[in-house]
């Protein structure tokens, strides 16, 4: 009899262990792969690492830094540069909270 965990693993722990190529990177996040190209030329992103056949892969956090950048091109008409500083901002108020939730001083009600 298999044993089931008490609690199932959050998606977001799942996500972080999966691989997009860039056909499904542009599809989740609704561009186009020229759009990538371009902005990981102009430094915008960070050069994605090539898989076993030197195909770009890439991780959940580039995921939700290409779907942060295309919402605030699209939606406030942001400039490319704009858009990745906001996404570069979101990554590290993420990391300070789970920082600080790690030395045990972020409480249920701060951040969200």
């Amino acid at each position: 009899m298999t044993r089931r965990p008490s609690r199932p693993l959050p998606v977001e722990a799942l996500l972080e262990e999966l691989w997009l190529d860039m056909d499904a990177l542009c599809r989740a996040a609704g561009v186009d792969a020229g759009w990538v190209r371009e902005r990981t030329t102009a430094g915008l992103l960070p050069a994605p690492p090539l898989g076993a056949h030197d195909e770009l892969r890439f991780d959940a956090a580039m995921l939700r830094r290409v779907r942060t950048m295309v919402h605030f091109e699209r939606d406030f008409d942001a400039v490319p540069e704009l858009a990745a500083l906001v996404a570069d901002m979101e990554a590290e108020i993420e990391r300070l909270r789970r920082r600080l939730q790690a030395l045990g001083g972020l409480d249920a009600d701060f951040g969200r």
